[in-house]
């Protein structure tokens, strides 16, 4: 996970000046000595560096601070603050044409920075916020880049216009608008060819496709594995395009963080969404405050408010049944699916917990206790199972069992093992339900 070494080594710098009552001087700046290494590090731009730290000590070298109450608190709050400016006080959204004008969105970037699947992810997003976005194949040198795009649009129930490879991007893009003007869409996205470096070619390509349509937004795509590579390329794009947001991608995999502290700060390009995975749902808002709070390990409790929001999809009713079979220790196997489809959709238990407060500099803990192969193995499980023999676990003989264990591919003694515990927390759950319910009763009538 992007930051994970930069959160430890900042939770290790934070804890040292809890430990202490009093701060002084010497405290501070070898505490910001200590910060300016894990940045750089984390692939953070040296001169953003620098103004960083200078910023931090001008502010935190002070009588107030040193003899505060906690000073320890009021450093690693000044640092929290200094981040979020860092990246961008403010969120930025993209900017749509207002009435029923049509705004045409320009995605660009490198090959191999995930621009297509982006495209996709964007256009899933506006679905939600009541748009009707049309597709646009521009990229006819990449193979099956039309393709992908089709499919990925499908996945998301996003029209696709495409005119194969043996016309030229412009005119797809003229006729793509002239198509989204007869066909009811409001928003228009073209997603064109990326290349392997940034040449003279691509940029002639994408500055012709401005010069003859009118393009609203322009978005760069750039690979958040490739560290400080990324604010350059974002850097050349924007010298040439003048671009309007950034996207941050791969921010799920060992990325260091650099890209993400450095674009806004060294460009001037705001961010605007970060990919965390490969499925079409892993597109998230970018919100500097939260980044900055997740960073310093103080977790990311909106976003997970906002993830729930938005992906437990479960009407209220059966909400309300699932919580009553579970106060009656009645919560069976179906249900248990119901949770684990719940759960990947919101990024499966690592990203949840990965959110809570005080877990952030936890995540190699975290991966350790969480198997997601192991939680995968008792789907299956569960799966393999009859519908009858979900709601009903009585029915699970051992002839049942063995059956179930050759569905799920594993040994007799796993299915046996995960049936026991289940049914201990169907016990749990049903005690539990009692002792609330026995306290509430004594709170209404205390005497």
């Amino acid at each position: 996970m992007a930051f994970e070494s930069l959160t430890d080594k900042l939770q290790s710098v934070f804890k040292n000046l809890r430990s202490k009552g009093r701060l002084t001087e010497a405290d501070v700046k070898q505490a910001l000595r200590e910060v300016k290494m894990a940045l750089l590090e984390a692939d953070v731009n040296f001169k953003v560096v620098k103004q960083f730290v200078k910023s931090v000590e001008e502010r935190a070298v002070g009588l107030d601070i040193l003899n505060g109450l906690n000073p320890g608190q009021m450093v690693i709050k000044i640092v929290h603050e200094e981040m979020i400016n860092l990246m961008g006080s403010e969120t930025t959204e993209i900017a749509f044409q207002p009435g029923k004008s049509i705004t045409v969105i320009m995605m660009c970037g490198l090959q191999g920075a995930g621009k297509t699947t982006t495209t996709a992810k964007i256009a899933g997003k506006l679905i939600k916020k009541g748009k009707k976005p049309l597709l646009v194949a521009c990229d006819v040198y990449r193979p099956a880049a039309i393709k992908q795009l089709q499919i990925n649009g499908e996945k998301q129930g996003v029209e696709v216009f495409a005119m194969g490879e043996n016309h030229n991007p412009v005119n797809i893009a003229k006729a793509a608008i002239e198509h989204a003007q007869k066909n009811g869409h409001n928003v228009v996205i073209l997603d064109t060819a990326g290349r392997l470096h940034v040449d003279e070619d691509m940029m002639a390509e994408l500055e012709n496709i401005k010069k003859e349509v009118e393009v609203h937004q322009t978005l760069l795509v750039v690979d958040a594995m490739t560290g400080q590579d990324a604010v350059n390329v974002a850097g050349e794009f924007h010298s040439r395009l003048a671009i309007n947001g950034v996207v941050l991608t791969k921010m799920d995999g060992d990325a260091r963080g650099g890209a993400a502290l450095s674009v806004k700060a060294v460009t001037g390009i705001p961010i605007l969404y970060v990919g965390m995975g490969e499925k079409l749902s892993d597109l998230e808002q970018f919100y500097p405050d939260r980044m900055a709070s997740r960073i310093l390990g103080m977790g990311d409790v909106l976003s997970l408010i906002d993830k729930v929001q938005e992906n437990v999809t479960i009407d209220t009713q059966k909400s309300k049944d699932i919580t009553s079979r579970m106060k009656k220790g009645k919560f069976d196997f179906e249900d248990y699916l119901e949770s684990m489809k719940q759960m990947r959709n919101m990024g499966g238990l690592g990203s949840i917990l990965s959110m809570m407060p005080g877990m952030g500099a936890k995540m190699g803990d975290i991966e350790s206790m969480v198997d997601e192969k192991q939680l995968a193995r008792m789907e299956a499980i569960v799966l393999s199972m009859t519908p009858a023999e979900r709601t009903n676990p009585k029915l699970l003989n051992p002839s049942r069992k063995h059956r179930i264990a050759k569905g799920a591919g594993v040994d007799i003694a796993v299915v046996n093992r995960f049936i026991k515990q289940f049914e201990q927390s169907q016990k749990m759950m049903k005690q539990m339900s009692g002792m609330m319910g026995k306290k509430g009763r004594r709170m209404r009538f205390p005497f």
